[in-house]
């Protein structure tokens, strides 16, 4: 493991949990953030100190990421209002990916729990400005830190968090909104851009209605014209595998992908190895998700994990959560999770060339480079026989422009989180609980619309790209300038040019 710059670790010392599994920087395993009002502070003070990188890309990938730390925790102070935040800092679940031996990870687990009732000293110094609704929201995740904990005096730590936002809950603002100016400078500090959320959310509007389009084509390939597409697509859901027969599909489905992208070769490394397998327990709350071999880490497989619902949950429970993994909507969520999306991407962060590009990613990047990958496997012609292939990153495409559409509404004050929640019961296949889950998520992930955001400003730029590139434009020269980049902030996309 290459030693860092001082420069590029204070940066990475803000965001130690991301360092440590997305980057594979793991001198931060067995440590916590010290995210108490103080430690910020100090943490804040020494960004930006030092010359820049010698690379003039370099040098502005790294200030984007400089800018949005003082963005999240010095004008936002969102570690004050947003638990999350502590979340992520006391949580073992990392070390439960086998990225190195079993020994030398119980022992940084266990030195990370011993530093719990510390960590939680922080939160509860930092968290006084939690709303209500955001509390609310999280509470369930905070009680499930502890699970499968039995050192006493983390417990211990652990009770008191919960106690901290339990009150917060009960007695916390009601209303959870940043504000249009906030949201607008937390999307643009961390992308290194200007945002206009009003042209923002017309864009999603437009987005929306060109995604009802081209689900309505595909419901007709299938011999379902006439009938509202969402009712149909609601119909195509229930068709499913068991729950002993998910991750058999996800595999099957992950070989078809990944053999897909090889041969259009669509990304420009197809080497290393993804496994698919059941999540770690300590995963489950995530029904599938990509953990990858990280630029930090010696040569290994990454992990495809996959959750089937649990045998003791209420068999509507078990009926809703197979949905997901639905013959129409699991092959979309394979291109997404793996090839060409997210394993992709991490192979392609191994080959790029130094550490600032390998260690800090853009998460709209990422998640808008996956849900690019959706899409281009449509235009490539990925599964072209089943129109439910295309159904499905239709239906994946219309959750993810309402979450964008319900996070600038819920934001600015235009919308309620029961208006977000009719909202994705009219635009998308959810309804019920599902659908107020999801509005909901907007309070406390804010930038929840990254997913639809990076994928149109990729998209953006390939017109820009054919245009400017003419006959020289290859989807193989094009996918390359941008991962050779890393995971790049989305103001810096356009370098490629």
């Amino acid at each position: 493991m290459t030693e860092l710059d001082a420069r590029l670790r204070a940066v990475l010392d803000l965001a130690q949990a991301d360092a440590r599994e997305t980057a594979g920087r793991h001198e931060y395993d067995g440590r916590i953030q010290d995210l108490s009002p103080e430690g910020v502070r100090a943490g804040l003070a020494r960004v930006g100190e030092g010359p820049a990188p010698a690379d003039a890309y370099d040098a502005a990938h790294l200030e984007v990421f400089e800018d949005a730390a003082k963005v999240v925790f010095g004008e936002l102070e969102l570690h004050r209002r947003n638990p999350l935040f502590h979340l992520s800092n006391l949580d073992l679940a990392c070390y439960d990916r086998d990225y190195a031996p079993e020994e030398e990870r119980a022992a940084a687990k266990a030195a990370h729990l011993a530093l719990w009732p510390e960590a939680v000293d922080h939160a509860i110094a930092s968290l006084d400005q939690v709303p209500a609704p955001i509390a609310t929201s999280l509470l369930g995740a905070v009680k499930g830190l502890a699970a499968g904990v039995t050192d006493a005096e983390a417990l211990k730590a652990h009770a008191r968090l919960v106690a901290h936002v339990e009150r917060a809950a009960a007695a916390g603002d009601p209303d959870a909104a940043l504000g249009g100016q906030a949201l607008a400078r937390l999307m643009g500090g961390s992308e290194g851009l200007p945002v206009d959320l009003g042209r923002l959310a017309e864009r999603a509007d437009a987005e929306r209605d060109r995604l009802m389009e081209r689900l309505a084509d595909a419901c007709a390939r299938l011999g379902e014209q006439g009938r509202p597409p969402l009712e149909v697509a609601r119909e195509l859901v229930k068709q499913h595998p068991d729950a002993d027969g998910v991750i058999e599909a996800a595999r099957v489905g992950t070989e078809k992908a990944i053999a897909f992208t090889r041969e259009k070769d669509l990304v420009p490394y197809h080497d290393g190895e993804c496994l698919v397998g059941l999540a770690p327990e300590s995963r489950r709350w995530a029904m599938a998700m990509m953990a990858w071999n990280a630029p930090g880490e010696p040569e290994g497989p990454s992990w495809y994990y996959i959750t089937p619902p649990d045998a003791s949950w209420p068999v509507e429970e078990q009926e809703k959560w197979l949905e997901v993994f639905s013959d129409t909507t699991l092959p979309a969520i394979n291109v997404h999770e793996v090839a060409p999306g997210h394993f992709s991407h991490g192979r392609a962060l191994r080959h790029v060339g130094t550490d600032v590009r390998r260690h800090l990613l853009s998460m709209s990047f990422a998640e808008g480079w996956a849900h690019y990958g959706e899409e281009l496997c449509v235009e490539e012609g990925f599964e072209a026989h089943d129109p439910r292939f295309e159904i499905g990153v239709w239906l994946e495409a219309l959750i993810r422009v309402t979450r964008l559409a319900c996070a600038i509404g819920v934001h600015t004050g235009q919308m309620t989180v029961e208006d977000g929640a009719r909202r994705f019961a009219s635009d998308t296949q959810l309804a019920g609980p599902a659908a107020l889950s999801e509005a909901r998520r907007a309070g406390f992930d804010p930038t929840y619309g990254r997913y639809t955001w990076g994928k149109l400003l990729i998209q953006d730029l390939r017109a820009r790209a054919r245009a400017e590139w003419g006959a020289a434009f290859t989807l193989q020269r094009f996918h390359k300038a941008m991962l050779d980049l890393g995971s790049p902030p989305l103001g810096l996309l356009d370098r490629i040019l």
